[in-house]
């Protein structure tokens, strides 16, 4: 049975730049910024940066968490108009199955219409594949999912609900987990700028970095190695100037 998606706990709301995002009841939050837009927040804040980074040809990239799928679906229409050679393998938790299950339905932008058939496979069996795609969404704990991989991502895309409303998927041990699930050369994107999540990252020996652009609000970028497009954080000084702020933990401390 096909589920419709505005239900008892999510609604779809117009963003400004003219795609939907849905607010989520559950959370109290929406899953992007109205203000930068859905479209506009995966491809500026997730998407650009992370593959101006990573250039090779088969590229693994972790998904967290699938919510609505702009991630994944703004992933291949890079690809599309960029590099239509590489070969992508897209994995993403999402702990909502009623979520996934009603995204058929959901009001996409005009540029994922081409990606109809896989919103679709995706939303009925949760995996789809292709001769240059793969993308496999997991029904369950995100935390558990990580713990299968080892240096396996070249891209993470960290973009849980926020540390206060989601605190789970940003302790430091979980950014533990992730390092771990990570290639050395991999790059992690985050919409979040919390000085807690920038010390959570820090402490696992990512390098930080802002990422900035015009049309949007501030972004983090972290690598284990020096990137050389983006403005490196100071996290250590903000820690002095901040010696309140601390990470979140899986154990409060």
């Amino acid at each position: 049975m096909i589920q419709l998606f505005n239900d008892e706990q999510h609604t779809q709301i117009l963003s400004e730049d003219g795609s939907y995002t849905a607010y989520s009841k559950e959370y109290g939050e929406h899953y992007h910024s109205t203000k930068d837009g859905a479209l506009k927040e995966s491809l500026c804040k997730h998407v650009i940066p992370a593959f101006s980074v990573i250039e090779q040809e088969e590229v693994y990239i972790l998904d967290i968490c699938y919510g609505l799928g702009f991630n994944t679906l703004a992933t291949l229409l890079y690809y599309k108009q960029n590099r239509p050679q590489t070969k992508l393998h897209i994995y993403s938790p999402e702990l909502d199955e009623t979520l996934i299950r009603s995204l058929e339905n959901f009001t996409y932008p005009q540029e994922f219409k081409d990606f109809k058939e896989i919103i679709i496979t995706l939303s009925r069996v949760g995996v789809y594949e292709d001769e240059s795609v793969y993308i496999e969404v997991f029904l369950g704990d995100a935390r558990e999912y990580i713990r299968r991989f080892e240096n396996k991502f070249d891209i993470v895309y960290q973009d849980a609900f926020s540390p206060s409303s989601n605190p789970m998927l940003w302790t430091k041990e979980y950014f533990s987990d992730i390092k771990k699930a990570m290639k050395k050369e991999g790059v992690l994107t985050t919409y979040s700028i919390a000085l807690k999540t920038r010390i959570a990252l820090y402490e696992n020996g990512f390098e930080v970095y802002l990422n900035t652009g015009k049309e949007f609000r501030g972004a983090t970028v972290a690598a284990f190695k020096t990137l050389e497009n983006f403005e490196p954080v100071d996290v250590e000084h903000k820690m002095r100037c901040n010696p309140e702020v601390i990470s979140l933990r899986d154990v409060k401390i």
